[in-house]
């Protein structure tokens, strides 16, 4: 496998050892596929990094720690990596952690193996919960700034929360579905990919306050653990929609949106207003073919700036950045921006 990074660079950037890339680098037996694809895509990454640092700087090495639906995951990686160009010359090197679904135990030990490797910095998407409060602990006690990205740990040690005010884009969602109907009843089935995620909460508490106060004969069916994947949220839709014959309307919070629309087409019931979030590739088609009404976006690229920001700040000039919100904006299909 030819290429110019030393193996010590490589085995940083995919997280593995010396010796398992040297294996792979040399075409020796005993090697997962899955292992070969990482030393691949590791040397991938620090091409990409070496062509557009032309400028010498300090570099950061950071990790993108995320449980997200592979579609948001993406748009989340698309955005980080178009980002590290405008620092130059800082040079921020990226290395990505997905995984649609997550077990706690299995998110803890992955931050503690990334603390135990050595990193500067810590974008991390995560669960709301005790253990993984802990584990943001320990990294920052090792000297490691940890940012929270679209979905926020207050309760724990992270030095800064890079996203949108959700409970404000939870609020904005009710405005919409309320004005819709104009005083008709309704129910909405608002769709969660997992109530762990104290983002996705704050959406749907600022969702219910607004309907509360200003919409009350609109009523709220939820759905939640389908964890964002086609599969297990169209299930769960398709579930409530027979169980309900008032659904008329959807609040997607957590993704699954497809699914979703199938399930209601398979059942043969209309939908009068469909609200969801984020300007990924499967909502960018789900706006162009009228199949959605509105999608709450907040552009990711700001987030990254942030997270890059506050990142700098906590590594270089050892001070804590303040939280800092992106704005949520309402997107149609007459005002998708352009795929840069």
């Amino acid at each position: 496998m030819s290429h110019p990074f030393l193996v010590k660079d490589i085995a940083f950037q995919a997280g593995l050892s010396t010796a398992t890339v040297d294996r792979v680098l040399n075409g020796r037996p005993g090697v997962r596929r899955q292992t070969e694809m990482r030393v691949k895509a590791a040397i991938a990454e620090l091409e990409k990094q070496q062509a557009g640092a032309g400028i010498s700087g300090r570099t950061l090495v950071i990790d993108i720690v995320m449980e997200a639906p592979e579609r948001f995951s993406n748009a989340v990686r698309s955005a980080f990596e178009a980002e590290v160009a405008t620092f130059l010359p800082m040079v921020f090197r990226c290395r990505f952690h997905f995984a649609e679904v997550m077990k706690p135990s299995e998110l803890v030990q992955l931050l503690d193996r990334i603390r135990l490797r050595g990193t500067h910095g810590i974008v991390l998407k995560a669960p709301d919960i005790p253990e993984i409060a802990a584990a943001v602990e320990r990294a920052t006690k090792a000297g490691i700034t940890v940012v929270t990205l679209v979905t926020d740990l207050p309760n724990s040690s992270r030095a800064a929360y890079a996203g949108a005010d959700n409970r404000a884009a939870g609020e904005t969602a009710a405005y919409l579905i309320g004005s819709s109907f104009d005083g008709a009843d309704a129910r909405v089935l608002v769709t969660l990919s997992s109530g762990r995620f104290r983002g996705e909460e704050e959406r749907e508490i600022g969702f219910r306050r607004v309907l509360r106060e200003r919409y009350p004969q609109i009523g709220v069916t939820e759905i939640s653990e389908g964890h964002g994947t086609d599969v297990a949220t169209g299930t769960l839709a398709a579930r409530s929609i027979a169980a309900d014959a008032t659904i008329n309307a959807v609040y997607s919070v957590g993704g699954g949106n497809r699914a979703v629309l199938a399930a209601f087409e398979a059942a043969g019931r209309p939908i009068r207003i469909f609200v969801a979030h984020d300007l990924d590739a499967d909502n960018r088609a789900l706006l162009a073919a009228g199949k959605i009404g509105f999608v709450l976006h907040h552009d990711l690229r700001t987030d990254a700036r942030s997270a890059f920001r506050a990142i700098m700040s906590g590594q270089v000039n050892g001070r804590s950045a303040p939280a800092m919100l992106s704005a949520v904006e309402i997107i149609t299909s007459y005002n998708m921006p352009v795929v840069t």
